[in-house]
């Protein structure tokens, strides 16, 4: 099994990158998906971050209201350590289940935003981060998704920075351009790990 870390700042393209690994064959543990399944109606989790942040996180309905909770927790690094560490160990949990359930030979990719923030490069066998340019992480927040700047600009400031990430890289997948030119570097980099993994 080889076991690898994919990370990359918001809008760097990280997503389309662990999409296409999956489509090769990796097995993906996906820790924005765990982290919104372990605070799911009725789980520990959710009990837990409401009990540290107020009933105010909540819709109307009893699910976790993310654009509340990101607004409170982004703009307030104390805020965003208590929550990281409600959630990080319950994400921890169930990525260790899925990863003890793939074959001997499988390649494991861990897809972890945070990576670089919460020390986690020797986790893994290998470390591939998927780099953008700030402009361009800028540009696609705002324009892709919808944020305004000054959301777009913090949510990037509470990430490592770049050089940090490029640091911690064992494989750096260069996403600046254009979408077709992503799609041949991550078909070379799954043909390296699939390599590697049959060593």
């Amino acid at each position: 099994m080889l076991k690898v870390g994919l990370t990359g700042g918001i809008g760097a393209g990280k997503s389309e990158v662990s999409r296409l690994l999956a489509s090769y064959g990796a097995v993906l543990i996906d820790a924005d998906e765990i982290a919104r399944e372990v605070v799911e109606p009725g789980t520990p989790g959710l009990a837990a971050v409401v009990g540290a942040f107020g009933p105010g996180v909540l819709t109307p309905e009893g699910t976790l209201d993310r654009p509340r909770l990101g607004a409170i927790v982004f703009a307030d690094a104390e805020r965003l350590a208590r929550l990281n560490a409600i959630v990080h160990p319950l994400v921890g949990a169930r990525s260790a289940e899925l990863e003890a359930a793939a074959g001997p030979d499988a390649v494991v990719v861990h897809d972890v935003p945070l990576l670089t923030e919460n020390g986690l490069a020797p986790l893994y066998d290998l470390v591939v981060v998927v780099d953008a340019a700030p402009e361009t992480q800028l540009d696609r927040l705002v324009r892709q998704r919808g944020m305004t700047e000054s959301d777009a600009r913090a949510r990037m400031a509470a990430q490592a920075t770049r050089e940090q990430r490029r640091a911690v890289a064992d494989v750096v997948i260069d996403n600046d351009g254009p979408l077709e030119a992503l799609e041949p570097q991550v078909r070379r980099v799954w043909a390296e790990l699939s390599e590697r993994a049959r060593r």
